[in-house]
């Protein structure tokens, strides 16, 4: 199939295939006329790099993963450790990143809470 095709399949903009293929995470073929050739097996990989970016890994990332034998998501493809390690880290920054949120919610309630109260007194004042 002809990267267009491909792009109507995935939902994913030819500019974004042609990005994905310079950071190698698909790799169609060439036909003589130049004009890339992408197999099934290439929209279930242009899926699966959504999702990866969709929970914030990077193309860097992901290249280790999706270049991985034959890229099968659910088979044992001595990726393994790869992952694992890569998943744990992500896990990590993303607990970091939301007890880094919850800790700006309590001080923006609390800024709230004092300007809320600020203004009270200025309207008692009035």
């Amino acid at each position: 199939m002809m990267i267009g095709e491909l792009s109507k399949r995935t939902g994913v903009s030819v500019r974004s295939l042609r990005y994905y293929e310079k950071k190698r995470l698909i790799s169609p073929s060439r036909l003589e006329n130049g004009y890339r050739e992408f197999k099934e097996s290439d929209i279930e990989k242009v899926q699966a790099v959504q999702l990866f970016l969709e929970i914030g890994l990077n193309t860097d990332e992901i290249y280790p993963i999706i270049s991985c034998n034959n890229f099968q998501m659910l088979k044992n493809n001595g990726c393994t450790d790869s992952a694992i390690a890569l998943y744990s880290e992500k896990l990590k920054s993303v607990r970091e990143q939301i007890q880094h949120l919850r800790d700006t919610e309590q001080h923006l309630e609390t800024l709230l809470k004092f300007w809320k109260e600020e203004k009270k007194k200025e309207e008692r004042r009035d």
